[in-house]
């Protein structure tokens, strides 16, 4: 299998913010350890960005991946935690093309 680029954009949902500090920050720890976990089976965090600017989302994440099977258990992991509940997201994913370079 190829290869694989997960592009993530995300914003909060508006009750992520109602939630307290505390809360907050057990979520995002759990958040940090599905990352840590998808990095220690060969994922590869390229980057978190803030979008300025017009767009619909805050943040980008930009990641590589083993395969798309990898970035399917890194976002099934995301949303096993919560993820998904607190932040609204578009995913993008795009295959490595045969015979292109790295």
């Amino acid at each position: 299998m190829p290869e694989c680029v997960w592009i993530h954009y995300s914003r909060p949902r508006p009750h992520w913010y109602a939630l307290g500090e505390d809360d907050q920050a057990v979520l995002a720890e759990s958040w940090s350890r599905v990352r840590s976990r998808s990095e220690a089976d060969g994922a590869r965090c390229q980057g978190s960005y803030h979008i300025r600017g017009q767009h619909d989302f805050q943040d980008v994440e930009i990641w590589i991946f083993p395969d798309s099977r990898a970035a399917f258990a890194h976002w099934e992991g995301l949303c096993g935690e919560r993820y998904n509940e607190f932040f609204a997201f578009a995913n993008n994913l795009g295959l490595a093309k045969e015979g292109a370079d790295s």
